[in-house]
């Protein structure tokens, strides 16, 4: 059979036959159920967490790749490849609809608000930093004002291009049909 529904909300998964590997018993197999839901006891929700922490972390290993940089705290900040915004919604949609079925309203719902939160990515938050970019720039070159005057620049990295969002939800699709 599929997956169901455990007691206290898990997600039950067909048992698979595993090797016991303890000592004299050659061959032994032993029974095992993968229970998915054990981190929030909602399978939906821990397909999105699992998918969020699996796009920022992408997001550090390529820094560190791409730039020979360790940042520890591009793991908690938004922007870059992949959206984890993206990886995240998506994720909770893919695992809804295998869970639910795709007829239902909260399927439908989901898909809804999966479709918001990756167009606010690419356009909404993509142009405020595209602002921030450009006032961060006049900034630099206005003589009057001092540096104290503006002691942080605006943040520039906020959205996403579509290449980013469709790859954390590529993600998010393949961590929430894991369910």
């Amino acid at each position: 059979g599929g997956a169901r529904v455990g007691q206290g909300g898990g997600i039950l998964l067909p048992a698979q036959r595993v090797s016991a590997g303890s000592g004299g018993q050659s061959g032994g197999q032993e029974e095992v159920t993968v229970r998915l839901g054990m981190l929030t006891n909602n399978p939906v929700i821990d397909c999105g967490l699992l998918a969020w922490f699996l796009a920022q972390l992408i997001k550090v290993i390529l820094d560190a790749v791409l730039l020979r940089k360790l940042d520890m705290g591009r793991f908690v900040s938004s922007g870059g490849m992949p959206s984890s915004h993206s990886a995240l919604v998506v994720a909770c949609t893919a695992a809804i609809g295998k869970l639910y079925g795709i007829q239902g309203p909260v399927f439908a719902l989901s898909v809804i608000m999966s479709s918001v939160v990756m167009y606010d990515a690419c356009n909404v938050r993509r142009s405020a930093g595209d602002t921030a970019r450009l006032v961060n720039q006049i900034l630099a070159h206005v003589e009057k004002l001092t540096a104290e005057d503006f002691a942080d620049d605006l943040r520039e990295v906020m959205g996403h291009t579509p290449l980013q969002v469709l790859m954390g939800a590529l993600l998010g699709l393949g961590v929430g049909l894991l369910v």
